[in-house]
């Protein structure tokens, strides 16, 4: 055990935000602390970083664990260049390659079996240090957060505030720590960069432990989850789908033993009623009375279901022609992409793409808050358009409160309809009075789908609207657009959200735009299988016949070969049918993984059998 808490507690004030949790962390454990915003997530790791302490309960872990947390990796100096900044993660690498070299020129004269026992050893640390591959690690994580490599010269002082957190997430990766502690970590990032994300952490040799509210990111990475909730911690074996179904068995299991126990001791209770005044019967109904003591009550789990129900519907039906794009080309100072694109009414087009190539600029240029620098765009008859900004400017510096923002601009409704209007959005009571400028950012963005949710328009631009929304929020909003009757453009780096709702993707990347009538999970295996046409085209151009191979006997060597492979891969699939397996998440995980290797080796194996045959036919 690498680190654990034992009957933790926690409170600010008279609130309590968790009490008597467990929580423990192994070697190589991918672990998820899930939760609605506010139930603590964040206060837990800080509470591992030792950033916070416990109000009660203990923490043992090993003595000289290494914990890294991103909001405590900062830079020595920012008048230090990027490189020079990373450089001194590797003193001790550097110490050792010091002492290697020392030792190399010692053994130019000193042959001894001492000496060279103490060069074998520090290669040995050298190469676990990673020696020989640290330097293009650097540079692997640096250019995937988006830094150029020209970018490691310049002074930490020189970037921008968003700049110099990805600079310290980079820093924060290259330390490997014992355990990674991560909050949020595919904020800003775009689905790339995620991408590669997911697969430094699945292969990250120590433990990580993370809060996330991207779905697909937790599916991918995590075989743990911790979820707290009302205060109370509950540990699922297996990535974020399990946990879903789990929580839904267990809480279903739970009602019903709870109403089956409720049933039970009405019966006991009325039979004690009946008969604890008969002389013949008091001993029993004693006995009854001492059965009910001893039971072992169950309780029924609580769990908190708040959720928005916002609803969303066109005031009119619009023209079916929703907007036409020719030849625009969007951007600042510098052309960003050049877009062509027809929507019609229905469509739901999530634009996706890089950090920085122009998905927020063309929804402000469509908004007319940026300029296009050429070509032109045109909404169809009747189209209302409603505007979702991510970065919420409309209520920057608001002194009025929630009711007065609202019912300013919708003045012809009654009071009745915008307190209506607000508690489908969570907004209860005293929360109407609170300032506009002292909200959170997710009641900022609760409150703007109010305002969408009144305009009625049949036209939604949303720029990153997930954006400070938990998971209990995205799946709220995700049902609330799945019944929208209207047309949908809308940025979001979310891959579980474009998956639930968009029917086209518009993908910009260097300055091209290209459109697809397809799905997520459609557009990505269209991409896969062009890029691995790509390949085969290329490697075929390079192909030429091997030479000093006997093709008969290696082609009869793949076919027994492949013959096996096939039988451990049904041996493998029956395993899927074994109560062992089907009924743990994290064997199951592992067995999955068995099979799409064997699954591999044989295509392999079937593509140098066919290259093979025909060199033989040639």
């Amino acid at each position: 055990m690498r680190y654990q808490i034992s009957k933790g507690s926690k409170s600010f004030g008279a609130h309590d935000i968790f009490s008597n949790v467990t929580f423990e962390v192994k070697d190589r454990d991918k672990v998820a602390i899930v939760g609605r915003n506010g139930c603590g997530k964040t206060t837990l790791l800080k509470i591992i970083a030792g950033e916070e302490s416990l109000d009660g309960g203990d923490i043992h872990h090993d003595r000289n664990i290494q914990i890294g947390y991103l909001a405590q990796t900062t830079f020595f100096s920012e008048d230090h260049t990027v490189e020079a900044e990373f450089e001194k993660i590797f003193e001790e690498l550097h110490a050792i390659e010091k002492q290697l070299e020392e030792v190399s020129k010692q053994m130019e004269t000193d042959h001894s079996q001492e000496t060279l026992m103490l060069f074998g050893k520090l290669q040995e640390e050298h190469e676990r240090l990673g020696g020989y591959t640290y330097k293009s690690e650097i540079k692997t994580i640096f250019t995937k957060f988006g830094f150029a490599l020209d970018d490691m010269q310049k002074l930490v002082s020189q970037f921008s505030g968003g700049q110099k957190t990805r600079l310290a997430f980079v820093k924060l990766l290259l330390s490997k720590p014992d355990i990674l502690l991560l909050d949020e970590p595919t904020n800003h990032l775009d689905i790339d960069t995620i991408e590669w994300l997911e697969g430094y952490i699945q292969y990250y040799p120590k433990a990580v432990v993370m809060v996330s509210h991207d779905r697909t990111f937790l599916d991918r990475v995590v075989d743990i989850v911790y979820e707290l909730e009302l205060g109370k911690m509950h540990k699922y074996v297996g990535n974020y789908s399990h946990y879903v179904e789990a929580k839904k068995i267990e809480m279903e299991k739970n009602r019903r033993a709870y109403a089956n126990q409720q049933e039970e001791i009405e019966r006991v209770e009325q039979l004690i009623e009946k008969f604890r005044y008969k002389a013949s019967k008091a001993k029993m109904a004693q006995s009854k009375i001492k059965y009910l003591d001893r039971m072992d009550k169950v309780d029924l789990m609580q769990s908190d279901t708040r959720s928005f129900h916002a609803t969303f519907k066109s005031r009119i039906k619009g023209g079916n022609q929703v907007l036409s794009v020719d030849d625009l080309t969007i951007g600042y100072d510098v052309p960003l992409c050049n877009i062509n694109l027809e929507v019609l009414r229905g469509q739901r087009i999530a634009i996706i793409g890089g950090n920085g190539q122009g998905k927020s600029t063309f929804l402000k240029t469509l908004m007319g808050a940026v300029e296009p620098l050429s070509g032109s765009f045109m909404f169809g008859h009747q189209i209302e358009i409603g505007y979702f900004d991510q970065e919420l400017t409309q209520f920057k510096n608001n002194t009025d409160s929630v009711l007065e923002t609202i019912w300013d601009k919708y003045p012809d409704l009654n009071r009745t309809e915008i307190h209506s209007a607000l508690g489908s959005l969570l907004f209860h009571g005293e929360e109407v009075f609170k300032e506009v400028r002292v909200l959170s950012g997710g009641e900022k963005v609760r409150l703007s789908f109010v305002d969408l949710m009144l305009q009625k328009p049949n036209c939604l631009l949303l720029d990153e609207p997930t954006n400070h929304l938990d998971i209990v929020g995205k799946e709220a909003l995700e049902e609330s657009l799945l019944n929208y009757d209207g047309t949908m453009l809308f940025v979001s780096h979310d891959r579980y959200f474009i998956s639930k709702l968009a029917n086209g993707i518009l993908k910009i990347d260097d300055g091209v735009a290209v459109y697809q009538p397809l799905n997520l999970t459609e557009f990505n295996e269209k991409q896969k299988a062009e890029a691995s046409k790509e390949v085969k085209i290329e490697e075929k151009g390079k192909k030429e016949k091997p030479k000093h191979i006997n093709y008969g006997r290696e082609v009869s060597r793949l076919e027994k070969k492949i013959a096996k492979a096939e039988e451990e891969l049904e041996a493998l699939r029956e395993l899927r049918f074994d109560p062992e397996y089907y009924q743990d998440a994290h064997k199951m995980q592992e067995l999955d993984e068995q099979i799409d290797d064997v699954h591999n080796q044989i295509s392999q194996m079937m593509e140098l059998w066919e290259e093979y045959s025909e060199y033989m036919e040639s």
